[in-house]
């Protein structure tokens, strides 16, 4: 391991583990060895890591068959360990979780580039191991150890510098949002004239989705909650609806092209119903339950496209890290909280009144090792 012999690293380091699946109480602060690297690896002191609801629903077990309701009602009940709770179905407990990584390249393995050392970069967190041709993916923080830490091991090809004036807390917005909103925008095909209607849009993915829409020049209509309308306008959405709008009273059947959903629940039905002939509805979540009515006349009656997005494309973040440095778009940091406070985080999180993301910030002070 090569690494710069003015910043010695600790043996050991403060991390958030999750035990299991359940309420808060698995999440424990300890103290853990330092990782290993690997071949092809580079580890990373974490300077800000973002809250996602999937960190909250692979605590729960959300990702089990067996799971009908909607992430809120989820985390309301007492959970039993579920096996098949994860994203690729079977969770690593006990393990470190935290998606969203802006980090600082500390060390690199015998056969890395010591130039990268102390290089600012942004976590991909979404690799495919087999390459893009296939599906296959596997996630920091859900299948491996995350950045809820002081430190991270990546592969070294997974972490991209990049040179812009934002804080460590903004980028730290950006991975697992952004790169979920723009994997949609890029999979559904939206470019200028496009109309497109997006649920959730105070959320990090929907907030991150009016921005990505709107600069490939589409018209975009946000649904969100009254108090958060400007905001939502000041973003770049054209016109906003309130969660308690109907749908399709307020902009008539066949009005859109596009529909980014991650709310769905007992509003599928509406979705499709405003796309128009040919249109694209596209989901990566379901924070309002993941079982729907569908009608399959309106499927291939109006040869609708239903898309589901899970594994980034190759552009996608690529495309992200050239967005911040342009200035095509901009961060949405609601608040941070220092790491050893996740669970108020992640409560806080679940309230839904905020509009962007949650950062944590992992404590700067070496152990002694």
């Amino acid at each position: 391991m090569k690494t710069d012999p003015q910043d010695p690293l600790p043996d050991r380091m403060v991390a958030v583990v999750t035990t299991g699946t359940g309420g808060y109480e698995r999440l424990e602060v300890r103290e853990v060895p330092l990782p290993r690297l690997e071949p092809g690896e580079v580890l990373l002191r974490v300077l800000a890591a973002g809250v996602n609801n999937t960190e909250i629903n692979t605590r729960l077990g959300w990702y089990s068959a067996s799971v009908s309701t909607g992430t809120t009602e989820t985390s309301e009940e007492a959970m039993e360990p579920r096996d098949d709770g994860g994203w690729n179905a079977t969770t690593p407990f006990p393990f470190i979780q935290g998606t969203d990584c802006c980090g600082r390249i500390v060390a690199v393995a015998e056969d890395g580039d010591p130039t990268t050392l102390g290089s600012r970069v942004l976590v991909r967190a979404c690799m495919r191991p087999q390459g893009f041709a296939s599906p296959d993916s596997i996630w920091m923080g859900s299948d491996f150890d995350g950045a809820f830490a002081q430190y991270v091991k990546v592969p070294a090809s997974e972490a991209f510098s990049l040179s812009c004036d934002w804080s460590d807390a903004e980028l730290a917005t950006i991975p697992c949002a952004y790169g979920t909103a723009e994997n949609m925008v890029h999979r559904a095909g939206i470019s200028t004239g496009a109309r497109v209607l997006i649920t959730g849009a105070s959320g990090g993915v929907g907030s991150a989705a009016v921005q990505l829409a709107k600069r490939r020049g589409a018209e975009v209509i946000a649904i969100t909650s009254a108090s958060k309308r400007n905001t939502l306008l000041s973003l770049g959405a054209d016109s906003v609806l309130c969660r308690e709008d109907d749908p399709v009273e307020s902009l008539g059947a066949m009005a859109v092209n596009v529909v980014i959903d991650n709310v769905v629940g007992l509003g599928f039905g509406a979705m499709l119903t405003v796309l128009k002939r040919g249109g694209t509805y596209v989901s990566s979540g379901a924070i309002a339950g993941p079982l729907v009515d569908l009608d399959l006349r309106t499927l291939y009656l109006k040869d609708l496209t239903l898309l589901g997005c899970t594994a980034w494309d190759a552009p996608v973040f690529p495309n992200l890290i050239a967005y911040i440095e342009r200035g095509e778009i901009r961060p949405l940091l609601e608040r941070t909280y220092p790491l050893d406070h996740i669970a108020s985080a992640q409560r806080d999180f679940l309230k839904k009144r905020h509009i962007g993301k949650i950062v944590l910030i992992p404590p700067t002070e070496k152990l002694e090792g």
